[in-house]
């Protein structure tokens, strides 16, 4: 496990800018940020070509940034490897391996390229896919289940795989599964009643459970077949052990990996005697933290070792600390390509969370959160938020998905549970929310799937291996870029915002009714003729009060709560019928323009189409007012115009239809003041 901590560094003066601003005070933390390389070592890297544009369809990139080709094959036999997996965590540990294998040329020359199966929805990328493989010798797919792809595959692999000296298939669907060949072992029975794999597709239909369940076939296969004389049982147990160094997937796995499979199946190294070491296992699911001596199967052992770190100061380690659960794949631990991760447990922690990052080898997380984020003997959880950092349903992976059997755990949980995900088309395009954009179609799907479980909150966590080159030193050179090492990168901004966001949903967990704080905003609707609290003519005021009532029986603190809702209404706005032009709003809060600024950071960006603070809208003329009134922990707000009623050709022309002063000095009221836990808005002929 040390090899899967990042080593520490110095950080040049030049990225402190690109850490959030509250990791800036504590950047020693962030060991996962790009070690500074050495210029003169440039010469030692490999070379690979790359594009930066991409196949313009549903992904951003190419295929040709997993391309490795040798500068020099030093007379030896040259072994091509073609892969295609569902994301990109591979690649730093396959480049490293191969770099590793091609630095010692002992054996073979190495050349691998690899393929997103979503990049093969692109013709032009998919012939160059059955071009690859028509001089390959070896062929290997991973986690393939979207069906119209995994066809496509299939229709590529076959005609090359009498040719090839291996083809590797791991948990896909059988359609793909069928193709694997290795000496006397196939699959092509697979999914027939004589196949020994026919009842675990049977019962496992889902990818993730399928995924499961080879996972537990691969801990005790091996150990059998080791004994049983014949080719094919060797052969299938070569299958079993390969199954196991791709799931080990760190650098060391993938190196022993290649080794077995090109000494056993490629005729030009039959005769050489390649001695390869054994996979290194690493847990299927459990809890992972990049400062912990090893991998945890028990959720007790963690906190035993949490308690006893050097390097958390005792608040951290304390019970009043809020506790985070964090999901996670293991496939980007094992490999290496964890920095995103660390990113968030550094933050979180920088910022005095407890965190429980937990990881699963499949795709169904459901049972890690059960196992390792709740009490078995209370059946309470050790969590008060929770954080998914996978891009995936809880239950399922792209293909098929279990929303009953997440809805479960999460039943089970009963704390707020956020979504963040990994930017797979290599660039920041912009999210299309609805139907299919042919640049982002497959980061549509990542955000719909999520939502099915009834989660929320979906920021973009990291860029892809693509779109930044984690340690990494690039120059040009003609036509070539030096590249040493692929990663995802963390988008430090998004990362602060969304450990933000989880130690708020922590803390309001714990939080008393009592002591829980609710905004409630009015409007008036239509804008320029309605009464302030109207929402399309509706009686917002009379739900209000019913509103508060209700809380105030449940044992939220509401005090000062009037009698009738006519009184509220006095309260508020001490005229029924005042229009935001009205001189009687009732004032809560006066908020001068220094403070405004200091609570507003983007103030200044405002001043462009509204002047300087504080303007003429919400304002006295020396202060920015915020009108409303607040009962115990409830506060009932005006919320301001949007300083463009009365003339509406400046809205439709404005460049950026910002908010004045007012309107943001509000809202920093509602946040940073009132310090709200919830907002609620009735306006606009509907409460939202």
């Amino acid at each position: 496990m040390a090899s899967l901590v990042s080593s520490p560094f110095t950080l040049p003066t030049s990225k402190v800018d690109q850490l959030s601003s509250f990791s800036q005070k504590h950047y020693f933390l962030h060991s996962f940020l790009p070690k500074k390389t050495n210029q003169a070592n440039s010469k030692s890297c490999l070379r690979v070509k790359c594009a930066a544009i991409g196949n313009g369809l549903f992904t951003q990139t190419t295929p040709e940034v997993r391309r490795i080709v040798p500068d020099n094959d030093h007379g030896l036999p040259t072994v091509k490897v073609v892969y295609v997996v569902l994301e990109a965590q591979y690649q730093s540990a396959l480049t490293a391996a191969v770099q590793t294998l091609n630095s010692k040329a002992r054996y073979a020359s190495f050349q691998v390229v690899g393929y997103l199966v979503e990049e093969l929805r692109d013709e032009a990328t998919y012939k160059t896919f059955c071009k690859d493989l028509e001089d390959a010798n070896i062929f290997i797919g991973s986690l393939i289940f979207v069906e119209e792809l995994a066809l496509k595959v299939k229709a590529a692999v076959e005609k090359e795989r009498d040719r090839l000296d291996a083809v590797l298939v791991f948990p896909s669907m059988p359609e793909v599964m069928r193709l694997n060949k290795l000496g006397s072992f196939s699959m092509s029975q697979l999914g027939q009643s004589k196949s020994p794999f026919f009842q675990l597709f049977k019962k496992k239909k889902s990818s993730a459970g399928f995924a499961d369940s080879m996972l537990k076939l691969v801990r005790t296969l091996p150990k059998v077949l080791k004994y049983l004389p014949s080719d094919k049982a060797q052969d299938a147990r070569l299958y079993i052990l390969s199954l196991q160094f791709w799931l080990g997937g760190s650098p060391d796995n993938l190196m022993n990996f290649l080794k077995m499979i090109s000494g056993s199946y490629v005729p030009a190294l039959k005769r050489t005697k390649i001695e390869y070491s054994d996979p290194v296992l690493f847990l299927d699911s459990g809890i992972w933290h990049p400062l912990a001596p090893c991998m945890y199967d028990d959720v007790k052992e963690y906190l035993n070792w949490y308690g006893t770190r050097r390097d958390a100061n005792e608040k951290l380690k304390g019970p009043n600390a809020p506790v985070i659960g964090l999901v996670l794949q293991r496939s980007h631990i094992v490999t290496g390509d964890e920095s995103h991760y660390v990113a968030v447990i550094m933050e979180l922690e920088a910022r005095g969370a407890k965190v429980i990052p937990i990881f699963a080898g499949g795709l169904d997380f459901s049972g890690p959160v059960e196992r390792f984020l709740i009490d078995p003997v209370t059946k309470r959880p050790f969590v008060n938020s929770v954080v998914s950092l996978t891009g995936f349903a809880l239950v399922g992976g792209p293909a098929r998905q279990d929303h009953p059997r997440a809805v479960e755990a999460l039943m089970k949980l009963d704390v707020a549970l956020q979504v963040a995900l990994p930017e797979l088309d290599g660039g920041m395009e912009p999210i299309v929310f609805a139907g299919r954009d042919p640049r982002t179609g497959n980061t549509v799907v990542q955000w719909l799937f999520p939502l099915f479980d009834a989660l929320f909150s979906v920021p973009l966590l990291s860029l892809s291996p693509q779109t930044h080159i984690m340690h990494t030193q690039i120059a040009k050179m003609h036509e070539t870029i030096v590249v040493r090492a692929w990663k995802s990168h963390a988008l430090h901004k998004r990362v602060e915002q969304l450990c933000i966001r989880a130690i708020r949903w922590a803390e309001l967990k714990r939080k008393s009714k009592a002591e829980k704080k609710l905004a409630i905003t009015v409007f008036s609707f239509p804008p320029d003729k309605g009464n302030v609290g109207t929402a399309a003519y509706l009686n917002v005021f009379d739900s209000i009060f019913s509103v508060l009532k209700e809380l105030k029986r449940d044992g939220y603190n509401v005090e000062g709560l009037p009698e009738t809702s006519e009184s509220l209404i006095e309260d508020v706005l001490h005229d029924k019928e005042a229009k935001f032009s009205s001189p009687n709003l009732n004032i809560a809060y006066k908020m001068g323009v220094r403070e405004y600024q200091t609570l507003t950071p983007y103030a200044t960006a405002l001043e462009e189409s509204w002047g300087k603070p504080p303007g003429n809208l919400n304002s006295d003329g020396e202060n920015l007012l915020v009108y409303g009134k607040q009962y115990g922990n409830v506060f009932i707000g005006v919320q301001p115009t949007f300083g463009y009623e009365g003339d509406p050709m400046r809205l439709l022309f404005s460049k950026s239809a910002s908010p004045h002063h007012g309107f943001a000095a509000y809202y920093s009221f509602v946040e940073k003041i009132f310090k709200a836990d919830a907002v609620l808005s009735l306006w606009h002929s509907r409460v939202t």
